[in-house]
């Protein structure tokens, strides 16, 4: 079994918190986690409310939580019966005990949070990603099989390339024709899954709703504008917000949007093989995809992630935030990558503390100008920095 990065940080809360809700797509690995730390504490409890026996056990809520006052009650698909949240926070008033309830969330983040407000400071919250690197072997050809099917689990660890990409395509159509509808999303697949392949065309790059609209046949910009809501708050999909330092410069202010987990990205694409992966005009963007996602993952609490493009043409890929302390970070597919004037100026405007490009190399080594060029596995002692 992969031992997660974040478990360290769950089981940290729950001695913590009343409550811990642990967001995280479909089949990303919540309910494995969740039962490491279940098994952890002595007669803990286990729902998963997608069962019908399950759901039935909490018909009546206010007595099934008083009755198990004493244990750890793991909720597992906890969006499928989102009245709960309000039985809960009496609960929880009346037992303030540490580690009592820990939730899991498939639904949206944004969605879960609305329904959770009656919890503020009562629970604490968790996003668990796709597998990063830093889970796995620090070596060339793990990363490369990481980037090529994505983190999920399942896509990650199967058995054959062949195997790997089916999981892929039909996670996207379960996700598309089972999991939404039973959020209540009602938007038809077929056209949500054409805006999703857009988005694949599109990786890393501006968003523009008014051409995405036109481009489903006519549909308005907020038809566009409600898909990418609906992907960005299922977990699907980032939308990086630009960086907007006062510099007094005229600054891109339009988001870009990457799908998060760069073995979707090519199975949108059909994108079977990791060599069709490597000749293939998205190989860039997807990695730089990929990398943002192993960032972001990483970032300590209070740290604020964006990317800077000018009108003039500076540009960094990813900037990071925490206090007073700024880090830029440029991505490049490339064993010996450079970079271009643009990359240059960004750093003149932004005077980050340290800047590196992460690439797909074995070993940091110094490009010029205090500029290092590292592995993408160098990360998390980088950003802990």
């Amino acid at each position: 079994m992969i031992e997660r990065r974040l478990a360290a940080d769950l089981r940290e809360r729950l001695g913590f918190y009343p409550g811990v809700v642990l967001l995280g797509p479909r089949q990303v690995g919540k309910t494995t986690l969740a039962r490491v730390i279940a098994a952890e504490h002595a007669d803990a409890l286990v729902l998963d409310l997608e069962r019908p026996g399950d759901r039935a056990q909490l018909a009546e809520p206010e007595l099934f939580l008083a009755q198990h006052r004493q244990r750890l009650v793991v909720l597992d698909e906890v969006q499928m019966l989102p009245d709960l949240f309000t039985q809960l926070r009496p609960e929880i008033d009346a037992d303030r005990r540490a580690g009592r309830f820990l939730l899991l969330g498939s639904a949206s983040g944004a969605l879960l949070r609305q329904r959770t407000e009656s919890l503020a400071g009562r629970v604490g919250y968790l996003e668990l990603t796709p597998l990063l690197a830093s889970e796995l072997p620090a070596d060339l050809a793990t990363l490369q099989q990481l980037w090529h099917r994505g983190g999920f689990p399942q896509a990650q660890l199967a058995p054959s390339e062949r195997l790997s990409y089916a999981w892929r395509q039909d996670f996207i159509q379960t996700f598309l024709q089972r999991d939404l509808p039973q959020m209540g999303v009602g938007v038809a697949a077929d056209p949500l899954h054409r805006f999703w392949r857009m988005l694949a065309h599109l990786q890393g790059q501006l968003f523009n709703a008014s051409q995405l609209g036109m481009s489903l046949g006519g549909a308005s910009h907020s038809t566009a504008t409600r898909y990418l809501d609906l992907l960005v708050d299922t977990l699907i999909v980032r939308r990086l917000e630009p960086f907007l330092p006062n510099v007094g410069k005229r600054l891109v202010k339009s988001p870009k949007v990457y799908i998060r987990d760069s073995g979707l990205v090519h199975a949108l694409l059909n994108i079977a093989s990791l060599s069709d992966l490597q000749g293939h005009p998205i190989v860039g963007a997807s990695w730089e995809g990929f990398v943002v996602e192993q960032v972001r993952a990483l970032l300590p609490a209070g740290a604020e992630m964006g990317f800077y493009r000018t009108a003039a043409g500076a540009e960094l890929d990813i900037v990071v935030q925490t206090g007073t302390r700024r880090l830029g970070i440029e991505v490049k597919f490339s064993a010996a990558p450079t970079v271009t004037k643009g990359f240059w100026q960004a750093m003149g405007d932004l005077q980050p503390a340290r800047t590196v490009v992460v690439a797909p190399v074995a070993r940091a080594y110094p490009l010029r100008n205090g500029v290092d060029v590292v592995p993408v596995w160098a990360l998390p002692e980088l950003l802990a920095a």
